[in-house]
């Protein structure tokens, strides 16, 4: 995915903020933290993989299924297997 190298400074931030979120946790795990407060941070943590998740997901859409460009049928419909793919995986 070439095109995500022209948006990984924003995509590398996000990945940086939820490996804080991730030591976070730890922390509170290790200094054992109110298991409502631990919840409040994992739920947190979850909201941000899935932004993640779905920026990328769009990024692909976008540029592998969707774009203008894309002309042959195979290729968009490879795009979409990709997507498909992941997906499942996500959802599991």
């Amino acid at each position: 995915m070439g095109h995500i190298a022209n948006d990984s400074a924003k995509l590398l931030g996000r990945v940086r903020r939820i490996k804080g979120q991730v030591e976070g946790i730890e922390r509170a795990l290790g200094h054992q933290t109110d298991c409502a407060e631990v919840l409040r941070q994992i739920a947190a943590v979850r909201g941000a993989i899935n932004g993640l998740m779905a920026k990328v997901v769009e990024e692909h859409i976008e540029m592998h299924v969707a774009h203008p460009d894309i002309t042959d049928p195979a290729t968009r419909a490879q795009g979409a297997r990709e997507l498909i793919e992941v997906i499942r995986t996500y959802l599991k």
